[in-house]
């Protein structure tokens, strides 16, 4: 598969999806206009990738903000990277920054909800 990258810009974020280097992160501000819009090709990249994902996954969730729209389509990424079923290992890393109790809780509330383990990450 072809790496998907995309460049955080004012109101998105940067995307890298790179299975060759091992590199799966999704960074910065999200406030897309359209969330659906702009996360479709994320989300297919990700439906393909897990039929047939590398043996460790490890995907890091480095988000400074996002809106309520951007909200929904991270939670579906998160269910699609759920269906990547053992022996192969996912690994959610959830950065959050010491004075973001709100990106604490809210990556608390996504792991609950899906049911998926993240690795809680501060930032001082």
């Amino acid at each position: 598969m072809k790496p998907l990258i995309i460049e955080e810009t004012s109101s998105t974020p940067n995307i890298f999806l790179d299975i060759e280097n091992n590199n799966f992160e999704l960074s910065n501000r999200s406030l897309p206009e359209d969330a659906i819009g702009f996360y479709e090709p994320v989300m297919k990249w990700l439906e393909e990738y897990v039929k047939k994902p590398r043996k460790e996954t490890e995907f890091n969730f480095k988000l400074e903000y996002f809106n309520t729209a951007s909200s929904r389509q991270i939670i579906q990424l998160i269910i699609i990277l759920s269906k990547i079923k053992k022996p192969n290992n996912l690994k959610i890393n959830w950065y959050y920054r010491e004075v973001d109790e709100d990106m604490e809780s809210t990556g608390i509330e996504y792991s609950e909800l899906i049911g998926v383990k993240f690795n809680f990450i501060c930032i001082p």
